[in-house]
This record gives C-alpha cells, sequence and structure tokens, in this order.
C-alpha cells in the first residue's frame, strides 16, 4: 500500500496527501524477469520511449536482463533433457474472472492444502532460471516490499502468482506489455480472447504455457491451481490444452469492480510503467477489455463439461468463505476437505482485520456501467441500484 502524509498549500482550506512510492528502482518489477533479447524487443516496440524518471529502474531491468540470459541456457543444460520428459498428469485447475474481481482471494485460498501446487511470484518473475536460482535469490528479501501496491495483501516470492506474468516475461505477446508503456496503444489485446491469431501464434503461445507448466511441475508434481483474469477469454484454447480441465469463475458487482479495477490500473501504471503514464483513455480500457473477455467467454463457455465448471460470487465468497471453498471441493472432487480446513480457518485469524479501500461512484459512471455490462449484471444476479458508496 501508499502511504501518505498530510501537506497544505496556499488557499486550501484542507491538507492534501502526498502519496510516497514505497518501491524502489532497484525492486523487483515484472520486466526484471525478461532475458536480454525478450527486453530489446520490449522497448524497441515501443520505440524506446523511456521517461527520464524511469531510467534508473530500465538499468536495473538491463542488468537483470543480462544475468536472466546466462541463467536459462545454464539451467536448459543442467535439466533440459529432465524438462522436456516431465508431464503434466493432472490437468489443472484454472480460477478465472476480471481483474479485481476476487481471483487473488480464491487463489490464496485454494493453495493452502499441500495436496495441490501454484506458480509462485518468483516462479512468474523468473520462468527461464528459477529451477537453478530460487534457493539463492529468494533469499535476497529487500528485492520486494512487504505488501502489493494496489492493495493490503501480503507480498513475497513465495506467494501464488499469475501465470500471465510467466508468459509476458518469456517473451510470449501479452494484453500485461501495456503496464510498460501505458502512453502507448494497449499492447496484444488479440490475447484477451486469443481471436484473430495465425495458427502458429496460437501454437507459440499454447506450446508456450505448457512449457512454463512442465517447470512448476517438476518443482512440486502435484495438481497445479491457476489463476489469471486473463484466461476468462480464453476457455476454448485453455481446453483445447487441457481437455479435463476444472474452471472456478469469481464474479464481482460491477460498481466496485469497476471502480477497483481504474485505481489497480493506476497503481501498476505508476509502480511498474517505464513512463509516467498519463491514464488517457483508461475507462474505456477496462470497459473495452471486460467486454472482450465475457463476450468470449459466453461464446465459449458451453463447451465445459458442468461438472467441471464452478461459479462463485465475490460477496458469497466473502461472507461465507470457507462454506464456498468446500463446495468447489465438492464439485470437482477435490479430495477430503477437511484436510484443508484448518488452514482456512488460521488463514482467516490472522486476516481478520483486513479491510477494502472504499470511494464514490459518479452517478454518470453508473449508468455506463449499466448499460454495457447489463448482460453481466443480470445473469449474475446483481441488480442496477441508486448511487452509493462503494467498496473496492
Amino acid at each position: 500500500m501508499t502511504t501518505s502524509t498530510p501537506t497544505k498549500s496556499s488557499g486550501d482550506t484542507k491538507p492534501k496527501r502526498v502519496e510516497v512510492n514505497p518501491y524502489h528502482f532497484w525492486n523487483a518489477r515484472f520486466w526484471h524477469g525478461m532475458t536480454f533479447g525478450t527486453w530489446m524487443k520490449l522497448v524497441a516496440q515501443n520505440q524506446f520511449r523511456i521517461g527520464p524518471t524511469k531510467l534508473g529502474l530500465a538499468s536495473t531491468v538491463t542488468f537483470a536482463s543480462l544475468m536472466n540470459s546466462t541463467l536459462r541456457p545454464l539451467q536448459q543444460l543442467l535439466l533440459g533433457r529432465h524438462l522436456e520428459r516431465m508431464q503434466i498428469k493432472d490437468a489443472p485447475i484454472f480460477i478465472i474472472g476480471h481483474w479485481r474481481s476476487g481471483t487473488t482471494l480464491l487463489h490464496e485460498l485454494m493453495v493452502l492444502d499441500g495436496r495441490y501446487t501454484y506458480p509462485t511470484t518468483y516462479q512468474c518473475l523468473v520462468p527461464s532460471h528459477f529451477l537453478i536460482s530460487e534457493w539463492f535469490l529468494t533469499k535476497l528479501k529487500f528485492l520486494l516490499p512487504a505488501k502489493r501496491p494496489m492493495d493490503n495483501m501480503e507480498a513475497g516470492f513465495d506467494k501464488p502468482q499469475e501465470d500471465e506474468f510467466a508468459l509476458c516475461n518469456m517473451g510470449l505477446p501479452s494484453p500485461y506489455r501495456t503496464m510498460a508503456f501505458p502512453n502507448r496503444p494497449p499492447a496484444d489485446s488479440k490475447y484477451l480472447t486469443m481471436q484473430g491469431l495465425t495458427e502458429k501464434e496460437l501454437t507459440e503461445w499454447k506450446q508456450g504455457l505448457e512449457w512454463f507448466l512442465r517447470r512448476v511441475t517438476f518443482r512440486d508434481p502435484k495438481r497445479i491451481i491457476l489463476k489469471s483474469p486473463p484466461h476468462t477469454g480464453r476457455v476454448k484454447r485453455l481446453l483445447e490444452i487441457f481437455p479435463d480441465a476444472r474452471f472456478v469463475h469469481i464474479v464481482r458487482d460491477p460498481y466496485p469492480l469497476f471502480g477497483s479495477t481504474v485505481k489497480l490500473w493506476k497503481t501498476l501504471y505508476k509502480f511498474e510503467a517505464l513512463q509516467d503514464a498519463k491514464h488517457k483513455h483508461l475507462e474505456e480500457y477496462v470497459f473495452s477489455c471486460f467486454e472482450q473477455m465475457y463476450g468470449q467467454y459466453e461464446h465459449d463457455r458451453h463447451l465445459v463439461d458442468p461438472a467441471r465448471l464452478y461459479e462463485v460470487r465475490f460477496e458469497d465468497l466473502v461472507r461465507e468463505p470457507i462454506t464456498k471453498i468446500e463446495q468447489i471441493y465438492g464439485h470437482f472432487d477435490l479430495g477430503e476437505f477437511d484436510v484443508a480446513r484448518p488452514k482456512l480457518e488460521a488463514y482467516f485469524k490472522d486476516r481478520k482485520d483486513y479491510r477494502t479501500d472504499s470511494y464514490q461512484i459518479s452517478d454518470e459512471l453508473r449508468e455506463q456501467i449499466d448499460r454495457r455490462w447489463g448482460p453481466y449484471m443480470h445473469r449474475f444476479g446483481y441488480c442496477q441500484s441508486a448511487p452509493q458508496q462503494a467498496a473496492g
């Protein structure tokens, strides 16, 4: 979380709050896991438009990319033969849903069960060599802040993370590259739905995901639980790779969902971007991504066997978390739930004081959400209502 201190300026009747960036330029960003070639390709595609205030960050990424380019072939030399023979025996469980819909919370709850595994933050940060470098580099705690910058949730190299970051660091096209240069047109929007790709592009993406998951499996050979909002519009393609995959889809009231997503991108642009973000057309970007992802999800969800799809509302998960996780276990036959129950109870005991942020939704914005996201609201039981304070 950002911290703030009150200051006053002439003519003001109320103190202003000045945000303090909790990240130093040497703290790990998503781009620090790229090899030198991938990093150069990213900045070249964006015409090297790195902001003057971001040159320190860019220099650390360049240094890290050279190290990654050295460690990747070393890992391949040491483990390549074993990795190519590695099989993913049990199809993954995919947690899908829009950003800020509760995917992170749901992921953290489900991976408390030691019978399952997941990609960690470190594995997603440096997918090319984590098997040989994890024992050392994860000891450098100063590389990460204690909290995620967009909310109060704990950060750490061992925390569950989105596999989308791994794919991005591997050099695969990803909408997340928009975070690096947010003043440029949105990157790789086709990869929100996997529509309009050539057969070569689609094959490379599928092979890239399997490449990464084989290494996660090699590290811990159990069924993998993944979470990634962009996967919401990729159900068809994920089934082509893993026909027996399970999907847990989480939804949330669109009013706080929208506001919280805008805040998410602003926060990530501040801490991750290589230029000072202007936030031009940001609200339209949030609307558009949602519409693309859910248009494709609604088109493809019938492809999933009902026994392998479970949908849950964020509000219900927060109100009855243990009950909802138990229902997911029963729906997918994930094993004896009493094994997971004590860890879930301990998780909530340690976090009983956690609160979400609050902010106001304008009447104009509320009307636009009603109009553009109405089908989602009706299908998942969210009624259009009078203006009120929304939690983010």
